[in-house]
C-alpha cells in the first residue's frame, strides 16, 4: 500500500497496488485472466444482445405499426394507413421522409458508424481496432434501424443487431479491462449472440462471428462464442417461443437430376449476389455525389425516391418476410418474382444510399427466394417430370445468394438449416451455396461487407494505418534460417541437431538445396519414444516426417505474413524466394518485434546464424 506525496493521509481501508501503483481488485484480476472469468463475461453479452434483439424487434413491431396501421405492410398490397385513410395507398410517399427527419440528425449527431448495414464496422472494430466500439452505437444503431424499417427502408435487422451486440460486448470488455485478444472475442460473441438471438439459430450465430468477424476458429473463442449465443437464445426463445424464423412446407429432392438443376442455380445465385453488390455501391455512389446538402437531411430527401419506389412495389415495405413466404409457397408468377428480385436489389441500394441503417442479410435471402422460385417455376414449365418442388429451389437460392454476396459458406448453410428448420434439402443446399461461393470469388475479390471498407482504402488483412509494424517489407524484419538438414538425414542425428536449435524446428532440403518443408523435435520425440528403431514402417529419415508449413516469400510485407504467422506454435516459418523457391530466411514473432528496435543490443544475438548445414 502507498499514498500519494502530499494526500491526505485519512486510512481509507486496504488497496491492492497493480503496476505503477494503480489499484488492482482481485475480481476483476481474476475475471480479466480465468478461464470462468471468460465465461461469464460470454453469457452476460449473450444476455445483453438477447435483451437487445428483443428490445430491437419491439421497436420495429412498434414503428411499422406507428407508420402504417398494418403489422407488415409488404404483405399488405396498397392498402390504407388507417390512421390517415383518406390518403389512401399515398401514405408511403410521406414515410420514409418522417423516417429520415427522425434517424438522419440521430445518426449524424451520435454515432456516424451506426449508418449503412454495420457489419463491415465490426469487423473492423475486430481486426484493426481491438475491438473497441463507441458504446453510443448499440443506442443509436437500435432507433435508427427500427426507424429505417418501420417507415419503409428495405434493409434487414441482422446488421442492425450484429452491431449492437458487438457495441455491447466492447462495453463490458472495457469495463472490465480486459485485453485486447479477449475485447475481440466478447465483441464477437455480442454478434453471435445478436443472430442467435434474433433468428432463433445459436448454431449460425457462432459460425458468423466465427467465419466473419473473427475469421478465425479458435477453440476459446468456439467456447466462448457458443455460451454467449445459447444463452442470447434461451432469452430470445422466452421471448418469441422455439419455433423456426421461417414457415416453410418440407422439401424432398425426387430425381438426382435435380442435383444438376441446383448446381446451376448455385452459380447464377452466386453471380446475382455479386451483382447486388455492384449496384449497391454504385448506387451508393451516385447518391454521394448528387447530395450536396447536410447528412442528416439526405435520408429525407431521398426517402422522397424510395417513397416512389414503395407505391409502385408495397412488397419492398421493410424486411419483406410475408412476401418471401408467399414467393416459397408458389404464391406469385415467374415474371413478378423476377421484377420482385430487381426491384429489392434497388430498394435496398437506395435505402442505404441515402443514409438508412439495416442489414442486407434479409434482403439476400429475399432475393435469393424471389431468384429461386422463377427458376423453378420455369423448371416446371420445361420439365414438369423432373424439377420437382419449386419452394426447394426458393430455399436453395436464399442460402446461395448470401454465400455469393459474404462469401461465407458454413454461416450460409447453416443458418438456412436453422431459419427453416428443414433438414431434407441439406445435399443441394450444400452444392449450391458451394457453388454459388466459388462464383462470386471468381467475379469479385471482396465481398458485400469487406468491399465497404476498401473503397475507404482500409483493408483487413494490412496493418492498421498507426500500427508501429506492418508496413515493413519482409527482407528488412527476416532474420537468417536455420542450417537445413538434408531429407536423408537419420532420426538420431537430427535428434541432436534439433536440441541444439533454438527454434524447435529446422528445414530440410535436398540434396540439391530445395527446400522440402520443416521438421519439428516434436515429431522426432514422438517417434523415438514410441517405436523401437527396427520396427518395420518406422520413419527413419527426415523425409519421413517432414511437414509443409504455409511458406512465407521475400516479396510479402511483414502485415500480410503476420497473418500467416499468427496460427503457427512459435517456432517461425521458413521465408522463400519466390521465383525460385530456395529458402532465403525465417520469420518468428521475436524477429518480427525486432523491426521496432532494428539495431538490437550489442551481444544480443539477433539474426545470428546457428551453425554449419547438418548432414
Amino acid at each position: 500500500m502507498s499514498t500519494k506525496r502530499g494526500a491526505d493521509h485519512t486510512d481509507r481501508g486496504p488497496t491492492f497496488s497493480g503496476p505503477g501503483g494503480r489499484a488492482r481488485w482481485p475480481g476483476f484480476a481474476a475475471v480479466r485472466e480465468a478461464q470462468w472469468g471468460l465465461a461469464a463475461l460470454a453469457v452476460l453479452v449473450g444476455v445483453g444482445s438477447g435483451l437487445g434483439s428483443i428490445a430491437f424487434r419491439w421497436l420495429i413491431k412498434s414503428f411499422t405499426w406507428l407508420f402504417t396501421g398494418h403489422e407488415d405492410y409488404a404483405g399488405a398490397g396498397h392498402a390504407a394507413n388507417p390512421y390517415v385513410p383518406w390518403l389512401g395507398p399515398f401514405f408511403v410517399l410521406l414515410t420514409p421522409v418522417v423516417g429520415g427527419l427522425l434517424y438522419g440528425p440521430l445518426v449524424d449527431r451520435f454515432a456516424k458508424e451506426a449508418r449503412g448495414h454495420g457489419v463491415p464496422e465490426v469487423m473492423l472494430a475486430v481486426a484493426q481496432r481491438g475491438g473497441r466500439i463507441n458504446p453510443n452505437v448499440s443506442v443509436v444503431k437500435g432507433l435508427a434501424s427500427a426507424l429505417t424499417i418501420g417507415s419503409g427502408g428495405s434493409v434487414g435487422r441482422e446488421g442492425p443487431i450484429v452491431q449492437i451486440g458487438s457495441a455491447l460486448g466492447s462495453t463490458l470488455g472495457r469495463l472490465a479491462k480486459v485485453g485486447e485478444g479477449r475485447m475481440k472475442l466478447l465483441v464477437a460473441c455480442g454478434a453471435a449472440g445478436g443472430i442467435a438471438a434474433t433468428f432463433n439459430a445459436p448454431l449460425a450465430g457462432v459460425f458468423f462471428a466465427m467465419e466473419l468477424i473473427l475469421r478465425d476458429f479458435a477453440i476459446e473463442a468456439f467456447g466462448a462464442l457458443v455460451l454467449s449465443s445459447v444463452s442470447a437464445s434461451i432469452v430470445g426463445r422466452a421471448a418469441f417461443g422455439d419455433v423456426a424464423f421461417l414457415r416453410l412446407p418440407a422439401f424432398h429432392v425426387e430425381h438426382l437430376a435435380q442435383y444438376a438443376l441446383f448446381a446451376l442455380l448455385g452459380i447464377v445465385a452466386g453471380a446475382v449476389g455479386v451483382g447486388f453488390t455492384r449496384i449497391l455501391y454504385a448506387i451508393e455512389d451516385a447518391c454521394d455525389w448528387a447530395w450536396r446538402g447536410p447528412e442528416w437531411l439526405r435520408p429525407a430527401v431521398g426517402g422522397i425516391l424510395l417513397g416512389v419506389l414503395l407505391l409502385a412495389l408495397p412488397e419492398m415495405y421493410g424486411v419483406g418476410y410475408p412476401v418471401l413466404e408467399n414467393a416459397v409457397a408458389g404464391g406469385y408468377t415467374a415474371s413478378f418474382l423476377l421484377l420482385l428480385l430487381v426491384g429489392k436489389i434497388f430498394a435496398t441500394s437506395l435505402t442505404i444510399g441515402i443514409g438508412g441503417s439495416g442489414g442486407v442479410f434479409a434482403p439476400s435471402l429475399f432475393m435469393g427466394a424471389m431468384l429461386g422460385s422463377a427458376y423453378g417455376a420455369v423448371l416446371q414449365t420445361l420439365a414438369p417430370g423432373t424439377a420437382g418442388n419449386t419452394g426447394a429451389y426458393a430455399l436453395v437460392g436464399m442460402g446461395a445468394v448470401f454465400a455469393g454476396a459474404s462469401r461465407a459458406p458454413i454461416t450460409a448453410v447453416v443458418i438456412l438449416f436453422e431459419l427453416t428448420g428443414e433438414y431434407s434439402i441439406i445435399l443441394p443446399l450444400m452444392l449450391a451455396i458451394v457453388l454459388a461461393t466459388l462464383t462470386g470469388k471468381l467475379l469479385s475479390h471482396d465481398t458485400i461487407y469487406t468491399l465497404k471498407l476498401r473503397r475507404r482504402g482500409i483493408d483487413l488483412d494490412a496493418p492498421a494505418p498507426d500500427a508501429p509494424l506492418g508496413g515493413q517489407p519482409l527482407t528488412e524484419v527476416m532474420e537468417k534460417a536455420p542450417e537445413p538438414l538434408l531429407s536423408t538425414c537419420g532420426l538420431a542425428a537430427a535428434a541432436e541437431f534439433l536440441s541444439l536449435s533454438s527454434h524447435g524446428v529446422l528445414p530440410v532440403t535436398d540434396a540439391e538445396g530445395r527446400f522440402r518443408g520443416t521438421l519439428t523435435a516434436r515429431a522426432v520425440a514422438e517417434v523415438l519414444a514410441e517405436s523401437p528403431d527396427t520396427s518395420a514402417g518406422v520413419p527413419r529419415t527426415a523425409a519421413d516426417l517432414v511437414e509443409e508449413p504455409h511458406p512465407l516469400t521475400s516479396d510479402m510485407s511483414l502485415g500480410a505474413a503476420l497473418h500467416v504467422l499468427a496460427p503457427s506454435p512459435g517456432t517461425g516459418l521458413p521465408v522463400l524466394d519466390p521465383q525460385d523457391g530456395l529458402l532465403v530466411g525465417w520469420l518468428t514473432h521475436q524477429s518480427a518485434l525486432r523491426a521496432l528496435h532494428p539495431d538490437p543490443p550489442s551481444g544480443s544475438g539477433a539474426g545470428q546464424g546457428e551453425g554449419g548445414h547438418r548432414r
